[in-house]
């Protein structure tokens, strides 16, 4: 790839087929990955025993949770190579590729020197029983190993949607999850290999999806720009991409800290309560896979209008990614408000769970419509990189949940704590919606 070369796929118009070209593929990705982890629960259930699935349930979140610190990579590769993209700079293009891969492989070797340490602080703050500690920590030992792997696919899928090709990230899903659903069966079930062999499928399916990936990005490595040093490790480039990355990921810290403190508050109300909401935030994640399409999208259209220096394909991008995310938010309201109640038994059988998750299903059918400011204009500031403003808003955002926590549950119990947990979706949209004039006269400015 060369300087000089046009800007990729900028000069084409964004239209609604362009859109949904990127989002659909990122919806059918999104929606294979509850699935493998029913898989992963299925298979060592067959053993007929508690621990094992106690095991790998606990060790793929500790290993999910340290992986997590890292996510940064996606969101802020999407955006810096996105506008790289937009301004024709194919060289820079591929220098992020190499980047993140870096770094992506750096971060692995170095969770893989500390995973004792690591774990210890995993099973301190979420303790377990003997049989269950250690069968989880045979699970991590193995699957440790593909830490590179792991992270270094979030820098590739963040690569491969500012270039608009989720069909790409639709593939590496598809072929991940699904070998790593054969492999289950085969190891736990044909084998007999029980844990150790729920992460060795994982194992083998990261690496394999890493190698997956590079071919599918092989169009930025053949070019020779890997070979650049002074441009891979440029210092100027290398502190704009860890600013970048250091605002989304205390902006992110702040999102994760207040769905957990969401569950801790509904802990006090008794284990019912706290059950009910477990299987209510599960529509949430439903309508964050399903949004998250087009988020995307606008990650990467605003991020290429913007590294052209275009005001007005900023502004359409936003508001063609926009539209059809509200598109996707009334139809899933719609869905959660006709069928919340049978998707509420098909979840649990327990009558007192699905009685309390019932009254508070209107908060459910709500959501999708209180949270489409934010969810979508996290795509558009991800794309513009304006990181510092994500940040700022979400802590703003973050100590008003708080308050409204403080104010509204004393006063309504759980209905107060949806109550506040909605208004946070709110106030993050607006005040990031305040700062939106910002990135159309930043893109006027660079036209």
């Amino acid at each position: 790839m060369s300087a000089s070369s046009p800007p990729g796929g900028t000069g084409r118009a964004i239209t609604h087929r362009r859109v949904l070209a990127i989002a659909v593929p990122i919806v059918l990705s999104n929606a294979t990955v509850p699935i493998l982890g029913a898989v992963d629960t299925g298979v060592v259930g067959q053993m007929g025993l508690a621990a094992p699935i106690g095991a790998v349930g606990i060790g793929a979140i500790i290993l999910t949770a340290i992986y997590w610190i890292f996510g940064f990579l996606r969101m802020g590769t999407a955006g810096l190579a996105s506008q790289a993209e937009g301004a024709g700079d194919r060289a820079e293009v591929s220098a992020l590729l190499a980047r993140v891969l870096l770094i992506g492989g750096a971060a692995g070797l170095a969770i893989i020197a500390l995973q004792y340490p690591l774990y210890a602080a995993g099973f301190a703050l979420s303790p377990a029983s003997a049989e269950v500690e250690g069968l989880a920590r045979q699970y991590m030992a193995i699957r440790v190993w593909s830490a590179p792997a792991a992270i270094a696919l979030y820098g590739i899928t963040g690569w491969l949607i500012a270039l608009e090709r989720t069909r790409g990230v639709l593939v590496i899903q598809l072929w991940m999850n699904g070998l790593n659903i054969a492999l289950d069966l085969l190891f736990v079930l044909g084998l007999d290999w029980g844990v150790g062999g729920v992460a060795l499928a994982t194992f083998l399916a990261e690496w394999t999806g890493l190698a997956l990936g590079l071919w599918l990005c092989r169009d930025g490595i053949a070019g020779g720009v890997w070979r650049d040093v002074g441009r891979i490790f440029d210092r100027a480039r290398l502190h704009r991409m860890a600013s970048v990355n250091l605002d989304i990921l205390l902006r992110s810290v702040l999102l994760q800290a207040a769905f957990v403190s969401f569950l801790f508050f509904g802990a006090d109300f008794g284990d019912v309560t706290l059950a009910a909401n477990q299987i209510l935030l599960q529509f949430l994640h439903i309508t964050a896979y399903a949004l998250d399409g087009f988020a995307f999208a606008a990650e990467a259209l605003v991020g290429q209008a913007l590294g052209a220096g275009n005001r007005a394909r900023l502004r359409r991008g936003a508001v063609l990614t926009s539209l059809w995310g509200g598109v996707a938010s009334l139809l899933l309201a719609a869905a959660f408000a006709v069928f919340g109640g049978r998707i509420i038994e098909v979840m649990t059988t327990a009558p007192e769970v699905r009685a309390e998750a019932l009254l508070h299903l209107h908060w459910m059918v709500l959501a999708p419509l209180a949270g489409l400011a934010a969810w979508m204009l996290d795509g558009i500031f991800i794309g513009a990189t304006r990181t510092r403003d994500m940040r700022n808003m979400m802590l703003v955002s973050f100590v008003a949940y708080v308050v409204l926590v403080a104010t509204l549950m004393p006063l309504f119990g759980n209905a107060g704590l949806w109550a506040a947990m909605l208004l946070f979706f709110l106030v993050r949209g607006v005040t990031l919606g305040l700062r939106y004039g910002a990135l159309e006269r930043l893109a006027a400015q660079r036209g």
